[in-house]
């Protein structure tokens, strides 16, 4: 919305001077000034000047020579307008030095075809008026004295004009006036609409008489109409169309601009209809028939939906209500009697027929969001006194509102008390009071203890009694309220969950890793290219077809983001992401379960209907919902860093690494891999480098490469490794106590122990003896080799490992050393049949 700071002024005098306390204003109170700019820069320098006289080019065909008084002073200008006006006419001079921005030219003595000019006289174009450069800008006789400035001479020359972001929720600014009751309300100043001088009227003509009929009273529930008849068309004061340029608005002629000019102060669109070309004078608004085509005022032909809302005449629709006027029923330069129409129609079916026609006026942006339904008259009775004063129009009769629904005002009780419980901050009630009273909240009534408000129909944001207590904290500044830390109660379910999801990603970025925040819904597709646990929820209306089922797997979305950067020639990534899976519970695993559709609330709609629409039945409903539990995924592909030898691709060690990483971190235990059997592996993983991931012998999760048949589903391009972890699993485990010890003081022994065991060994489960026989004298043991083949018996693999035993209270003798060791080795053969290595 572009908001005039003059024209705010013109209906609160008391405003501040600067433009920029104003906006600050307007935006600590919630209407966001997302930019000031200065209209009508050119117009400071430029001066009103009187013809003297004009004569030919002597060498230049086209050219004339105009002599002009600024003021005491004359000079000469050269120009090449077909408009200079005989001596005596008034025209606007840019002297030397004059700067005008519209065309981005600084005004300089220069000599045209041998005759020095100067100063330059201004189009318009070159004063940022509009777009016409064929003539210059001639003034009324009497506007000004010669030498007068021009931005004196024409105040709204010079203006300031706000850039105003506004919500949905607010359309009352969408008009000046609007936003005038608003910045009276911050200022605390008074507010009034201009008062004008009754139209003029005369006496009812039996052929102006139009009747108007409303068959759809959802849709339009009022339609207003006023005839003026012995108007003439032309274009409007200069005034007006600076207004209007100032403001984004084309000026068209002095009856259409009193439109748009009435538009943007009241907010309320309107629409102008030639009278004499409204057929039966009839005016009837109802849903468009099947195969019904209408020509806008832009020129193109529409085909109707039996869904749009038209106003038709005798004969057929001459325009989509909301939208935009047909174009045969316009205003033309031959027009003389008009039928204006000011009427409120349903928010939602604006908003349908103005996409489905591909269409976005100002009329429409503005019902869209809902306009005063009761400022019809007033509105209609603003535009007939302007049309008289620009265009010489006489009203037949007072304009007309046919209600076909009638639409009552809300009324909201606020207790005194509550605005001071809702801010944590005292409120007088009088400021209450005065505050609701200049916003035109109207005190229906008062109790002890409550007043009850009257909701001004201009206002349809408001349904409750928060909202007024929102409306007394924007006035009163929410800078006013103090910071503080509200008295609230942990949750003990959501608590450990939420610090779960947070360890988790601190441990991921820990790592090395990149968090990506990926969707919750995903393709069905997916899931089942994955082999993912069957979808438990369905969703009745998804945004598109990439997100159809609530997630069963964390890989869809790492996967699609690995592809994307693929396709962006990014080939090593180093994702992870966490959040809940929705898994069908265990009696459910194959039954889909559609999310309930629940009806979005009216405004109109109370609090004890949108509690009923949440269902009467909790205990039905939490039967359908899905076992939701929190887990990490990750994928690692492209090569891993390397600094002082080739880069070699990532594999199954580098996803070990981060599994054991996130388990210590998350749990503090110990990770222990097991290849995957043919008949258990996950289907997304490669047969070779697949694995179970345990802990304390309880399954975890999975990891290896992906499968050849996913990486082709997901178009990656190259190979990639995976991880998953179901966090939950782990936090049912428990993390071991952190324990600090101070640095050894005594040496350590260190041994190796080389063993030949049958290939079908895992190497973890060895370690974990080992760690287990060398008890307490065991500090470190680890796998640094495995070896088949050569002397090794077929069939079986060798394997080597270094053992370090240390005393924390003395130095191990040669003996303690090797008895434990002996024992170590004794174990190892007892359990696996694991023979020293010759």
């Amino acid at each position: 919305m572009k908001a005039s700071v003059r024209w705010l002024r013109e209906l609160c005098p008391g405003l501040p001077d600067d433009p920029a306390a104003i906006a600050a204003r307007f935006t600590a109170a919630g209407l966001e000034v997302e930019g000031t700019h200065a209209y009508g820069l050119g117009a400071e320098a430029c001066v009103a000047a009187a013809v003297v006289s004009t004569r030919p080019h002597p060498s230049r065909t086209g050219l004339r020579l105009v002599t002009v008084d600024r003021g005491g002073a004359q000079q000469e200008v050269v120009c090449g307008a077909p408009n200079v006006p005989e001596a005596g006419g008034l025209v606007v001079l840019a002297p030397l030095g004059a700067h005008l921005p519209a065309k981005g030219m600084t005004i300089e003595k220069r000599t045209i075809a041998g005759v020095a000019s100067e100063g330059m006289l201004c189009s318009e174009a070159e004063l940022g008026l509009s777009e016409d450069g064929q003539g210059i800008l001639v003034l009324a006789p009497g506007t000004a004295a010669p030498g007068t400035p021009f931005v004196k001479a024409l105040p709204a020359a010079r203006d300031t004009v706000l850039e105003i972001g506004l919500t949905p929720n607010r359309p009352d600014g969408l008009g000046h006036v609007g936003l005038a009751r608003e910045a009276a309300a911050l200022f605390g100043i008074p507010f009034a609409l201009p008062v004008l001088p009754p139209p003029a009227s005369v006496d009812e003509d039996p052929g102006s008489c139009v009747t108007v009929s409303i068959e759809d009273a959802e849709r339009c529930p009022h339609f207003g109409s006023c005839v003026l008849l012995g108007g003439k068309v032309a274009p409007s004061p200069l005034d007006v169309r600076w207004r209007l340029a100032s403001l984004g608005v084309r000026s068209v002629s002095n009856l259409v601009d009193v439109t748009n000019l009435v538009m943007l102060e009241t907010g309320h669109p309107l629409h102008a209809y030639d009278l004499l070309k409204v057929r039966g004078r009839t005016i009837l608004v109802r849903r468009a028939a099947p195969g019904e085509k209408l020509v806008t005022l832009d020129g193109v032909e529409r085909a109707l939906d039996p869904d749009d809302l038209v106003i038709c005449d005798g004969e057929g629709p001459v325009g989509l209500a909301g939208v935009m006027g047909g174009g045969n029923s316009e205003i033309s330069g031959e027009t003389t009697n008009v039928l204006l129409e000011c009427a409120y129609f349903d928010a939602r079916g604006v908003r349908r027929a103005a996409r489905r026609h591909g269409m976005h006026t100002e009329a429409s942006h503005r019902f869209e969001r809902g306009v005063d339904w009761g400022d019809t008259q007033t509105t209609l009775l603003r535009a007939a006194t302007m049309m008289g004063q620009l265009g010489g129009t006489q009203m037949v009769k007072e304009p007309r509102v046919f209600e076909a629904r009638a639409l009552a005002r809300r009324t909201v009780t606020l207790r005194h008390a509550r605005p001071a419980e809702l801010l944590g901050v005292d409120v007088p009630h009088e400021d209450t009071r005065g505050i609701l009273g200049r916003l035109g909240f109207g005190l229906r009534s008062s109790q002890p203890g409550m007043d009850v408000w009257e909701v001004p129909s201009h206002r349809p944001d408001v349904s409750r009694e928060v909202d007024l207590v929102e409306e007394v904290a924007r006035v009163r500044g929410f800078d006013a309220i103090p910071a503080t830390l509200p008295a609230v109660r942990a949750s003990r379910d959501e608590g450990p969950r939420e610090a779960l999801r947070r360890r988790a990603r601190e441990a991921g970025v820990a790592l090395g890793l990149s968090e990506a925040i990926t969707y919750s819904f995903v393709a069905q597709g997916d899931l089942d290219a994955l082999g993912a646990p069957p979808a438990a929820v369905t969703l009745v209306n998804p945004l598109s077809e990439r997100g159809t089922v609530m997630r069963t797997s964390l890989l869809p979305g790492l996967l699609r983001g690995l592809a994307n950067a693929r396709r962006h020639r990014v080939r090593d990534a180093r994702l992870f992401t966490v959040g809940a899976l929705f898994l069908p519970l265990a009696a459910e695993r194959t039954t889909k379960t559609p999310l309930p559709e629940r009806a979005s609330p009216t405004p109109e709609t109370s609090v004890d209907e949108r509690a009923g629409a949440r269902g009467s039945d909790p205990g039905a409903q939490a039967a359908r919902l899905p076992d939701e539990r929190i887990a990490f995924a990750a994928v690692l592909a492209g090569d891993r860093p390397a600094w002082l030898e080739r880069p070699r691709a990532v594999d199954v060690w580098d996803a070990k690494g981060v599994a054991e990483g996130m388990v210590q971190r998350l749990v503090r235990r110990e990770v222990t891999l097991r290849a995957c059997a043919a008949a258990d592996r996950p289907k997304h993983l490669h047969p070779r480098g697949a694995a179970w991931i345990e802990v304390e012998g309880k399954r975890a999760g999975s990891l290896g490469p992906l499968h050849p048949d996913v990486v082709g589903a997901f178009d990656l391009g190259d190979g990639a490794v995976v991880l998953e972890l179901d966090l939950q699993a782990l936090q049912a485990l428990g993390a071991k106590p952190l324990r600090f010890a101070p640095l050894p003081r005594f040496p350590a022994s260190t041994r190796d122990l080389a063993i030949v065991v049958r290939d079908e060994v895992p190497a973890g489960d060895v370690e974990h003896a080992v760690r287990a026989a060398a008890g307490d004298l065991g500090e470190a043991v680890a796998l640094f080799d495995r070896f088949v083949g050569g002397n090794v018996p077929t069939g079986h693999a060798s394997l080597a490992l270094h053992v370090v035993y240390r005393a924390p209270d003395r130095t191990l003798t040669d003996a303690e050393v090797d008895q434990r060791h002996a024992h170590v080795l004794a174990e190892v053969e007892k359990r696996f049949g694991a023979q020293l290595r010759s």
